[in-house]
């Protein structure tokens, strides 16, 4: 059974690609696929790759992108078009992969369906904690999709993690819950086979069961299924429904339906825009290799709106009121480096009497270092004697307060950090 489940996941890589490069152009684009390490627990030694576009919006959105059986996180982002889509509206994402025998994500164990419970979810919520630790991200837009095992996966963190994850979205997927063995089997025939038939109250106990207690909001769901799949059977499109409607305490009923493509009905739970608590695209015809519509996706989970300005950060800091003489300051720089990246977070307190109005703070990054990006702050140029200047909503540093700044930077073997940091031409102590 993992054989054939290998062999079918090859051909949705085999499919997804073939889809991607018919539909979407991608953009030009100096940002890569980064891997990172030590980025907190991971009881599954799951592996991170990372992709931060060019061009960050000022308050990124995360999407965490979860590969089907036998792939990778390096494979789904060259087979999906997430990467492009991220270079277009300025969010980050999450590529992980599972390194065990199989592949496949762990949906099945006792662990994976509760919260905090260990396995995957674990490692993929540590993921999740280290990008929000070092980008300035908008945690109220972290989302989660994936295909098949993937999409598995994203059932079951919107589960156990409902206060984290905005919205998800699943092609060829099982209820939360559906795959539960009990055991150390990773796969589950009777569901696999779409035999598992419950209520949706029984479906929306499973998760409420994951995480005890929880009453605030829940997360939004879009579910994709083909009609003739014949790995996880078209039965389980319809358990997904049962399950993310009482979720929300919704009617089974569509309060919309529409057809946005030959073959394709689009039921929408709850509203009947384009961001409804629930909605679900059934795909007459269809088998498991289904082709991911990445900006059906991004526009459900609201994130094709505001694209980031194409013009550099300009040379100079804007205009500002003259700061304070004493110029007193103090700067905290902590650096998280890898293969031939790395992170900065910068601390600038003002240590003086009188308000900073306007600042712009002036060092020198060591030779080799690169920036590609950054958050809280215009950074030009992105080598040598660097200035970072303030942005609208932190131009202010009041006496004793502090703003935080940041960025990611490529590397050639050396991540050492500045000698000296000056605001506003006036040197500053370092932290």
């Amino acid at each position: 059974m993992r054989l054939k489940t290998a062999m079918l996941g090859a051909l949705t890589a085999t499919m997804t690609l073939a889809a991607a490069a018919l539909t979407f152009a991608v953009p030009a684009s100096a940002a890569t696929l980064t891997e990172v390490t030590g980025f907190g627990a991971n009881p599954t030694n799951l592996r991170m790759h990372l992709y931060v576009p060019d061009r960050l919006a000022t308050r990124p959105a995360v999407l965490l992108a979860l590969h089907y059986c036998t792939g990778s996180g390096p494979a789904y982002h060259s087979g999906t078009q997430y990467a492009a889509l991220a270079d277009r509206y300025g969010f980050i994402v999450i590529y992980p992969s599972v390194t065990r025998s199989s592949l496949c994500w762990d949906v099945s164990s006792p662990q994976a369906l509760r919260r905090g419970g260990g396995s995957d979810p674990v490692g993929l919520l540590a993921m999740v904690d280290h990008v929000r630790q070092r980008y300035a991200v908008d945690p109220e837009r972290i989302f989660v999709t994936g295909t098949s095992s993937g999409a598995m996966m994203t059932n079951v963190l919107l589960g156990d993690y409902p206060d984290v994850f905005a919205a998800g979205a699943s092609f060829a997927g099982v209820p939360f819950g559906c795959f539960a063995t009990g055991g150390t089997s990773e796969w589950n025939s009777q569901c696999a086979n779409g035999q598992v038939i419950r209520t949706p109250q029984q479906w929306g106990d499973l998760v409420r069961e994951a995480y005890p207690g929880y009453t605030a909001r829940r997360p939004r769901m879009q579910i994709w299924h083909g009609t003739n799949d014949e790995t996880l059977r078209y039965p389980n499109f319809g358990e997904q429904v049962k399950q993310w409607t009482n979720v929300h305490g919704l009617s089974q009923t569509p309060t919309y339906t529409d057809s946005p493509q030959s073959g394709y009905t689009r039921t929408r739970y709850g509203g009947s825009g384009g961001t409804a608590p629930v909605e679900a695209i059934s795909m007459q015809g269809v088998s498991h290799n289904l082709p991911v519509d990445a900006a059906q996706v991004i526009r459900f989970f609201a994130l094709d709106g505001v694209t980031p300005p194409t013009s550099p950060p300009p040379s100079t800091p804007p205009p500002s009121t003259p700061p304070p003489t004493t110029g007193a300051c103090r700067v905290g720089y902590a650096v998280n480096a890898w293969n031939t990246g790395l992170t900065a977070s910068i601390t600038i307190t003002n240590t003086g009497a009188a308000p900073v109005t306007g600042w712009a703070l002036t060092f020198a990054l060591p030779a080799g270092q690169r920036i590609t990006t950054g958050w809280n702050a215009q950074y030009a140029p992105a080598s040598g004697a660097v200035t970072a200047s303030n942005v609208s909503y932190n131009a202010t540093i009041a006496p004793n307060a502090s703003v935080s700044i940041g960025f990611q930077a490529t590397h050639e073997g050396g991540a050492g950090r500045p000698s000296s940091f000056a605001l506003n031409g006036v040197a500053c102590s370092i932290a």
